[in-house]
């Protein structure tokens, strides 16, 4: 199907998690019920959407572009920390990127974190949720951890993480949400330095010119076409196309509704086709967020210059605004 070394034609692409894979066809397709009912806790919903943006726990460890949310948990809380404190602890470090860090090997690797305009109330919400409940573990991070710092008695240790005997080998949604991850791992990374050296600017920039290539490579790096489409694109060259259309439709109604989301994959003879959405959090709204309210009046100046068809405004947290579309070989999965 596809050799490596040719040229593959790639979208800008970022974020992303997955439970388990759908290999049913699109119009048999049904959208799940939540999981928990409404008694779930506010602060795990808003962790997902806003921070694991960038402290994705599925993410492998190579392709991180930020410490886990359980490292925070067990560098900043130990038996003798109070909710309160932690919530103090964590709105200090959210709301002041120059304040000391309690992770400062996390912090020389993966740079300082930006600058978020998060409500103390959200940054409480999300604090209560870390401190009082078992939170994820990526499956290399016990390991690492035991290795930097010993046996530690932090919360949650271990408890929630997935063990790699738990996923089935070589399967085919884990090959596709890997593709992802690691494309974006090298965007963010990428992005969250031109974040921190220009502002939304830089980044806006930073995408104009660089996002393209760097997908490029990614997909001839992976022998596959990595693709992010939208139906609302910024550059027309990320326009999708019906049946994209029709998945990016699917994934709405399954986020609105509070649905499950899953990864939709579909063998068809030697190659595999994997479709997963794209979400907005507040990060997104600088740019992709309301003109004149989260997009500020030199970033909408900036992005009419660079995109003069853009359509990729006037979203909210937690909304589909496009989806990977990764094509791959069929035997990458044997």
């Amino acid at each position: 199907m596809m050799k490596k070394g040719i040229l593959l034609l790639a979208i800008l692409g970022m974020f992303g998690c997955k439970d388990k894979a759908k290999t049913i066809p699109l119009d048999t397709a049904s959208e799940k019920e939540v999981a928990q009912s409404g008694e779930e806790h506010p602060g795990k919903k808003i962790m997902e959407t806003e921070c694991y943006l960038c402290h994705n726990p599925k993410a492998s460890q190579a392709s991180m572009i930020a410490p886990p949310m359980i490292a925070v948990k067990k560098h900043y809380i130990d038996d003798n920390t109070t909710k309160e404190e932690f919530i103090e602890s964590l709105i200090l470090w959210i709301n002041d990127p120059e304040a000391p860090s309690k992770m400062p090997g996390a912090q020389q690797r993966f740079g300082k974190m930006p600058y978020l305009p998060y409500p103390k109330e959200t940054i409480t919400q999300i604090a209560e949720y870390i401190y009082d409940h078992e939170i994820e573990e990526p499956e290399w991070f016990s390991a690492h951890f035991e290795e930097e710092h010993g046996n530690g008695n932090g919360r949650g240790m271990g408890k929630n993480r997935k063990h790699a005997s738990d996923e089935v080998e070589n399967d085919l949604s884990d090959i596709g949400l890997g593709y992802a991850l690691a494309t974006k791992a090298a965007l963010g990374k990428n992005l969250m330095k031109a974040i921190n050296e220009k502002g939304t600017v830089g980044a806006i920039e930073f995408c104009n010119m660089e996002a393209m290539k760097l997908t490029d490579s990614m997909s001839v790096m992976k022998n596959a076409i990595i693709k992010r489409v939208s139906d609302k694109p910024r550059n027309p060259k990320n326009r999708a196309v019906q049946d994209e259309l029709d998945y990016i439709a699917y994934f709405k109604k399954v986020v609105a509704s509070g649905g499950e989301i899953e990864p939709i994959i579909h063998p068809n003879g030697d190659e595999v086709n994997f479709y997963y959405p794209i979400t907005t959090n507040t990060m997104c709204l600088q740019c992709h967020g309301k003109p004149n309210e989260q997009v500020n009046t030199e970033t909408l100046a900036t992005l009419k210059s660079l995109y003069p068809d853009d359509m990729a405004t006037g979203y909210d947290v937690n909304e589909v605004r496009g989806i990977w579309a990764i094509a791959f070989d069929a035997e990458a999965g044997e």
